[in-house]
């Protein structure tokens, strides 16, 4: 059988996990397999972290909406509800942005879903 010589692979290998270990503290940094186990840890947790900045943000937004039309006297899910039914199609996340920067705008849309059509 031949010996097969890993040299060159494998040092590619370990050099790109301690590249990714960058800036981990102690042999995190510097051990090949301390650093590979934290290097997959994190691998993970950036995996995960990037599914709930979806839905933190949404609830940011979410919260947004509801602080400002409740201003006006109106609560988040009455005022969704009326965007529906008078067609109008923002996402909460323009919503949330009208709300924040424009509130005289964002009180003309909430009038515009209120009034009857």
């Amino acid at each position: 059988m031949v010996r097969v010589k890993r040299g060159n692979v494998a040092r590619k290998r370990r050099k790109k996990i301690l590249q990714l270990a960058k800036g981990y503290r102690g042999a995190h940094s510097r051990l090949f397999r301390v650093a590979n186990q934290q290097v997959m840890k994190a691998l993970r947790y950036s995996y995960v972290g990037r599914k709930q900045k979806k839905r933190v943000f949404r609830k940011l937004w979410i919260s947004r909406i509801n602080a400002s039309s409740r201003e006006k006297g109106v609560t988040y899910s009455t005022l969704i509800n009326s965007f529906k039914k008078s067609k109008i199609n923002l996402n909460r996340k323009m919503l949330a942005q009208i709300a924040v920067l424009d509130c005289s705008t964002f009180y003309k849309l909430i009038d515009d879903a209120k009034s009857p059509n």
